[in-house]
């Protein structure tokens, strides 16, 4: 199996390395997002959906807290997805009552939590359902060539950024990734499915990371290339079953997942299908500000979409949070 040493997150940049650095986090406000629906609430059935706004707070904590007051199972409550800890957040999740009895949501307010609103649904939030997230975020003292920022934003706006999972989805020093060594060496035995799934998503994360990477190093992972399977430019997401790829593309993965074959047969194993994910992110509504020394950013991002793979094309980052 692979070393610790070849988990290495350094992918390449696709405008070269930033010539500014900023910092990142230096308050909670510093990153907002905005969960968008993309649609209305049915207004009746077995499910409430609540609209409530957390800040420094995980979203399983959050869930647990609304189960409490609902008096249910964590299972009964959904959400569209897992947002940033160290964040203002205005996000929706969702609560199984097939008996309709009166709650008093307001309970769920306290000094990191604020209950919004809530209506009648008639099913649960699963993830990935929502439209998309708005981010508003906040680099403070950037310092650097910040004369030659704003053309590398222009072209940012027209062109996008490699679509990287972020860093976070192989958790902190890549423990995740250590995990998945673990999981498919058959070292350790994972019975809990919540955190084999989180392994098997870090696994599948770092073998599509490993194609577009090597895309960005060729400088074509915005082309259409011979065998691609889309209407746009993608790459593997790993499961069972032959790479969707064909042709030119498919032998060039083939060729850049060599070192990672144990994990594609993992993958496989674990009963995942071959799925293809876009190789550009393209942030929606960018738009950017100067105050003082801070640049805020103003964009939306499809779900899936990280932050972070858009913010380290811009800057060099010095993370303050805890």
């Amino acid at each position: 199996m692979t070393e610790p040493s070849t988990f290495s997150i350094d992918f390449p940049f696709a405008y070269g390395k930033p010539a500014v650095s900023a910092k990142f986090r230096t308050e909670c406000e510093d990153f907002v997002v905005n969960e968008i629906l993309g649609f209305e609430a049915s207004g009746d059935g077995e499910h409430v959906v609540l609209e409530v706004l957390k800040r420094d707070d995980n979203t399983p904590w959050v869930a647990k807290q609304i189960a409490r007051i609902a008096g249910v199972k964590p299972m009964d409550v959904g959400y569209c997805g897992l947002k940033d800890r160290r964040a203002v957040t205005r996000q929706w999740f969702s609560v199984y009552l097939p008996k309709p009895k009166a709650i008093d949501w307001r309970l769920l307010n306290g000094d990191t939590i604020q209950y919004l609103s809530h209506t009648q649904h008639n099913k649960k939030l699963r993830r990935g359902e929502h439209a998309a997230n708005q981010f508003i975020i906040r680099l403070r003292d950037v310092q650097g060539d910040t004369d030659g920022i704003e053309q590398r934003l222009l072209a940012i706006k027209k062109g996008g950024v490699p679509n990287y999972f972020g860093e976070q989805r192989f958790g902190r020093e890549q423990a995740n990734l250590h995990q998945v060594d673990e999981l498919f060496s058959r070292r350790v035995r994972n019975k809990n499915p919540q955190q084999k799934g989180m392994v098997l998503s870090a696994a599948r994360s770092w073998v599509f990371n490993q194609v577009l990477a090597a895309r960005v190093a060729h400088a074509d992972w915005q082309a259409l290339l011979d065998g691609e399977p889309q209407p746009y430019a993608s790459g593997p997401l790993w499961g069972r079953g032959r790479n969707l790829a064909t042709g030119l593309l498919g032998e060039f993965e083939a060729d850049v997942l060599t070192p990672w074959q144990a994990w594609c047969d993992g993958l496989e194993h674990a009963g995942l299908s071959q799925e293809r994910r876009a190789l550009v992110q393209t942030p929606i509504d960018f738009a950017w500000r100067w105050e003082g020394q801070h640049l805020v950013l103003e964009f939306s991002l499809a779900p899936g979409q990280f932050a972070t793979s858009l913010l380290r094309e811009i800057a060099d980052l010095e993370l303050v949070e805890e």
